[in-house]
């Protein structure tokens, strides 16, 4: 029985279709949804300046460059959660009990480790579709969270368009010669 529902969402063109998905596994079976969206520098749009404990010693970081990441840093923090507020009133409104956090960390990490003190019964995530060496080097949060979940994960994938298939196929096509 499916009680409770961790929806793991971020900004990228897939977070509507995995909390559409989500929304309606929830109607159907009456469970609660927990929205979650991890702050993280391999996030998209993520602002990223590497953190030094000691400015002074890197000529190039001075206050003004701290103050504009840091200025940076909160607009994408407040986009998060303007993301998550959105995606929770519409769940309201059709009568879906549903809360949000924001964390800050490794997403399938956080992802797993809110899964297990929240006590989900499902994880609702989406899949970038990173392969090969992309994935070797990048990592990939699905993969993570698919082997360390302590629940079941529902793992939503982007449509695969006729152009995406006939630019497959092209690429299949030079390659074999």
């Amino acid at each position: 029985m499916i009680k409770k529902i961790l929806v793991a969402l971020d900004r990228s063109e897939i977070g509507q279709q995995v909390f559409e998905q989500a929304l309606a596994l929830a109607k159907l079976t009456q469970a609660n949804l927990m929205l979650l969206h991890v702050l993280s520098p391999e996030a998209e749009g993520s602002p990223y300046v590497p953190m030094f404990s000691n400015f002074d010693y890197y000529p190039g970081l001075n206050s003004q460059s701290f103050e504009l990441y840091q200025k940076q840093w909160d607009t994408f923090k407040n986009e998060g959660i303007q993301m998550l507020q959105f995606f929770c009133a519409q769940a309201n409104t059709v009568g879906v009990t549903t809360e949000f956090t924001q964390n800050l960390g490794h997403p399938g990490r956080i992802i797993c480790d809110l899964a297990r003190s929240w006590g989900a019964d499902l994880i609702v995530m989406g899949r970038r579709g990173r392969s090969g060496l992309t994935e070797l080097f990048l990592g990939s949060v699905s993969n993570y969270v698919l082997h360390h979940a302590p629940c079941s994960v529902h793992i939503v994938h982007l449509p695969i368009t006729k152009a995406d298939q006939v630019v497959k196929a092209a690429t299949n096509a030079v390659s074999a010669n």
